[in-house]
């Protein structure tokens, strides 16, 4: 792939004489490295400390239950966090783009870790204070991955995004096969539910902690970001806003979100006292596919992986009315992992390709967003849902996992017939 010396890709010419001047500022050239270095093991050790303490969030539930909380209440909770996630996107966007992604993924981590453990100081589901928490602790973990992500493919050719993302997306693999296990262990032990959540939230909270300390050392020696003219936010998006990967992010949010918000309460309806085998599956099958694929991204492109990756995460949720015991969770799992470890660094490679790089922040957190667009939408309909039909069948989860899949078919049928995802990044 040539790259121009231009900013604008051709197949975006500009249409407002600020992003002409900006343009037509010449910006420095990065210092570019294999991507593999000190600053990425870093990272990667960070945002592994982070999906870690995120992946204990597993039995949310557990805390919202034990605060008067029922499934609705849960999706609405789930759901407003993510509200709160999205506003706060694009700015945060901005914000890494004009200030620098070292100095905002720092500050979100501290923000993550004094979220978790507002949660202990919270006394009821219903109360605003639990919105509040919910929603600073999503919007932490927004700046976090949009920061980390933004700063670790400023390092590396843009045509390697996708691999060395999935390469760090990795690290969350195993954040989510490990924390899930210690809050199942806390939950299967003699503790109480009250002292099962209080430790929950603690060691989470150390966990995020240790994760701040290493993000301070990936950062050190980091450069400020060049100073140049800018037009506006809203100009930007509007102009290079890639609506069908965008939709597509937003399923990948769903396709994730329901499972770690829901399959809880799924698997205790069915005497499955343990989730924590459905995540170690998912984990592990991610993290392999996720190295096996790595290079696939380059050699194919980003579409056919986007498109193969919803049909396996449509073909997973169809699997979940099979479920009668916890090995049968390994499927879906399997299924769910594979999924996972095509579609996101697939998505975050396509959607950014038609920004210019200077706003990389912002087109990473633009698509980001779009993941929490799915759980924003998803798990407040899911509760409501739930509610509903539950006093009415008793196959009401197996029923929401199918219209859950319908809805992905038919998102995975569109995706294929537009031409979303071919094109390539063609500026610097």
């Amino acid at each position: 792939m040539t790259l121009p010396s231009h900013d604008l890709s051709p197949e975006h010419p500009p249409t407002a004489s600020g992003l002409q001047a900006d343009a037509d500022r010449p910006s420095p050239a990065p210092v570019l490295s294999s991507g593999y270095d000190r600053a990425f093991w870093l990272t990667y050790l960070s945002n592994g400390l982070t999906t870690l303490a995120n992946g204990m969030m597993v039995r949310y539930s557990d805390y919202v239950e034990a605060l008067g909380g029922d499934e609705q209440q849960l999706g609405l909770i789930v759901g407003a966090g993510m509200l709160g996630s999205i506003a706060i996107r694009l700015a945060q966007g901005e914000a890494i783009d004009r200030y620098g992604a070292a100095r905002i993924w720092f500050w979100s981590v501290v923000a993550y870790s004094v979220s978790l453990l507002l949660h202990l100081f919270v006394t009821s589901a219903c109360s605003p204070a639990i919105f509040l928490v919910r929603t600073l602790m999503q919007a932490s973990l927004a700046g976090i991955f949009g920061a980390s992500i933004t700063y670790v493919s400023l390092q590396v050719p843009a045509k390697r995004m996708a691999e060395v993302v999935g390469a760090l997306g990795t690290s969350g693999f195993l954040g989510l096969m490990v924390g899930p296990l210690i809050s199942d262990w806390l939950g299967n032990s003699n503790l109480s539910a009250d002292q099962m959540i209080w430790w929950m939230f603690w060691i989470a909270t150390i966990l995020a902690t240790a994760s701040g300390i290493a993000t301070w050392f990936a950062i050190q020696g980091a450069a400020p970001p060049a100073r140049l003219e800018r037009p506006s936010l809203l100009f930007v998006v509007r102009q290079y806003h890639p609506m069908m990967i965008s939709v597509a992010a937003a399923m990948m949010g769903a396709g994730f979100a329901i499972p770690a918000t829901f399959l809880r309460p799924f698997a205790f309806e069915l005497n499955i006292s343990s989730v924590g085998l459905f995540f170690v599956v998912y984990a592990v099958t991610g993290f392999g596919a996720r190295m096996a694929s790595r290079s696939l991204f380059e050699r194919f492109g980003n579409r056919p992986w986007i498109v193969v990756g919803l049909i396996l995460l449509t073909i997973s949720f169809l699997l979940y009315p099979l479920v009668s015991s916890m090995w049968h969770l390994a499927l879906p799992a399997t299924i769910a992992g594979v999924a996972h470890a095509l579609l996101f660094p697939s998505i975050m490679s396509a959607g950014t390709a038609v920004f210019p790089r200077r706003y990389l922040g912002v087109a990473t957190s633009l698509i980001l967003a779009m993941f929490d667009v799915g759980t924003f939408i998803s798990a407040p309909v899911v509760g409501i849902f739930l509610r509903s039909v539950k006093p009415l069948t008793p196959n009401a989860y197996p029923w929401m996992f199918v219209g859950v899949a319908c809805v992905f078919a038919c998102v995975t049928v569109a995706f294929y017939l537009s031409k979303a995802g071919s094109s390539h990044r063609t500026q610097e």
